[in-house]
């Protein structure tokens, strides 16, 4: 089964729904996590390099990585997601 990230923030996002973002009509959103996407609209008007600087420093906490290996890994990855397209 492929792996689905969160098309913001690069999340990723489990086999089940609860991490996915909601539409305006409470309906789950297929390509957003709760974090970044909710009532059909995204939670921060931010560009990719500040979505970079917000997750960073959780990659550093929750995947172990250095902040500026997590960062390197971002700027390679962010803009192949969907928001950033």
């Amino acid at each position: 089964m492929e792996e689905k990230y969160c098309q913001s923030c690069g999340m990723p996002m489990g086999e089940t729904d609860e991490l996915y973002g909601t539409e305006k009509n409470g309906g789950k959103s297929k390509d957003y996590c709760q974090y970044c996407y909710e009532n059909g609209q995204f939670t921060a008007d931010v560009s990719m390099q500040e979505m970079i600087d917000m997750c960073a420093p959780h990659m550093e906490a929750n995947a172990g990585m250095s902040e500026e290996d997590a960062r390197k890994m971002m700027q390679q990855f962010f803009p192949m997601l969907k928001r950033w397209q």
